[in-house]
């Protein structure tokens, strides 16, 4: 959205698969009582913290979201069965956002876009491809020539829904969940699509690009190793690093007006957004790049630092990048004694690509719950912000900001709220 245009965007579904929870229900309730899903991904002396996926299976899934729709489980396992994991969790969430929707067959087959988040989705999956064709070489499946693809997700997601409109893949790192809502909304509010179903999949890395973030330094694996829960920590004294996590999200986006016609619940809004370059190759983090994405969403909303009632910060627990962040929200909000700033990180771990939309979707379950989920670990508060405390808060919550940052010097920030009340 530019900054001349004050069109809000209704977010009208909201489905989530982490290991805290596969439903927006028990997503929230997670969130609020500050359980964390991070644990150790194996027993060995030099495993790495992760939140992950750990049990997740279509069928279980099928059970849990499909009970009695022994068809719509059989194409989910026909359409999704033999794809790389970012594919398989993107066609739950995907499937369980338009149903949560109530969006029929011909509203899905004209009028719908599809925007998938991410890049390099299926690290996991080649590496074990390449390794297993290198013990053998005749074992190598066709299948592979799609699979390995992210493009494949878009073609799952597409087939299992029947979206026949625009269908995109952004990109972007850890922001690229925020970057597609951020298309998303805009095609909406331009008149591109009536609506956009975006999904953000479960990204896997290989243990090559795990070691490499170790290596680093950038990964939390030293301290805290009997108690992995504790180890991720926003803005605290003691932080070392983030720790990964799996997850997906999806929302549907479409105009305020067209989902009241059709009866459908709207969440929140979309109410504005920002994104801004560093103009500079790198990991490290920039304020003055933070900054300007914030403000330009303020703008785009038409909204003031004041009128902000929650930060979802990007806090992944970084050394360097939790200064630097704390340092462009002083800067937007400083004085804001009533605000209060935190990291859904802790909980969920860094969903990655995933994390903007799976955080966007952690911010809209706040609005809605009118409390601020707890950040467990932030035992020596290392910012001069209101940061939330270590546990829940009950707040009236309004408006909200969430920050997805990226290496390469991308910044992204979108303004959401809870929708205005309509007359009777």
């Amino acid at each position: 959205m530019s900054s001349a245009s004050r069109d809000a965007v209704a977010v009208t579904a909201a489905a989530v698969l982490t290991p805290l929870a596969d439903d927006l229900d028990g997503f929230t309730a997670a969130l609020l009582a500050g359980r964390s899903a991070v644990g150790l991904a194996d027993d060995g002396p030099h495993a790495l913290p992760v939140a992950a996926l750990d049990g997740f299976t279509l069928a279980g899934w099928a059970d849990r979201h499909l009970p009695g729709e022994a068809d719509t489980a059989a194409r989910l396992r026909r359409v999704a069965g033999r794809a790389a994991l970012p594919a398989r969790t993107a066609a739950c969430v995907a499937l369980r956002a338009v149903r949560d929707a109530a969006l029929t067959p011909e509203d899905l087959a004209d009028g719908t876009a599809l925007i998938v988040a991410g890049g390099n989705l299926a690290l996991a999956h080649q590496a074990e491809t390449v390794l297993g064709h290198d013990r053998a070489p005749g074992r190598l499946r066709a299948s592979y020539a799609l699979t390995h693809l992210d493009a494949d997700v878009v073609g799952t997601v597409s087939e299992l829904t029947g979206i026949h409109g625009e269908g995109w893949l952004v990109g972007g790192a850890s922001a690229a969940g925020a970057l597609a809502l951020i298309q998303g909304a805009r095609t909406v509010a331009a008149g591109w699509a009536e609506r956009v179903l975006v999904v953000a999949p479960a990204a896997e890395l290989s243990p090559v690009e795990a070691e490499a973030f170790r290596r680093t330094g950038a990964l939390a694996h030293e301290r805290f190793r009997d108690e992995p829960a504790r180890m991720c920590r926003p803005f605290d004294r003691d932080r070392q690093g983030f720790v990964r996590g799996e997850g997906a999200a999806a929302v549907v986006l479409e105009r305020p007006a067209a989902a009241r016609a059709r009866g459908a619940r709207v969440l929140a809004e979309v109410a504005g957004c920002g994104q801004r370059l560093d103009a500079r190759r790198g990991t490290e983090p920039d304020a003055g790049g933070q900054e300007a994405a914030m403000r330009a969403a303020l703008d785009a909303a038409g909204l003031t630092a004041g009128d902000i009632d929650y930060v979802n910060a990007h806090g992944t627990g970084s050394v360097l990048g939790d200064e630097t962040e704390a340092a462009s929200l002083h800067a937007v909000f400083a004085g804001r004694t009533t605000l209060r700033v935190n990291s859904t990180k802790a909980l969920t771990g860094h969903c990655l690509s995933a994390a903007g939309l799976v955080e966007a979707v952690a911010a809209i379950a706040q609005l809605r719950a009118g409390a601020v989920h707890p950040n467990p670990n932030l035992e020596h508060p290392a910012a001069s912000l209101p940061l939330a405390g270590r546990t829940a808060e009950r707040r009236p919550l309004r408006t909200a900001l969430s920050n997805s940052f990226a290496f390469g010097g991308i910044n992204a920030s979108v303004v959401l709220r809870v929708p205005p009340a309509q007359p009777l």
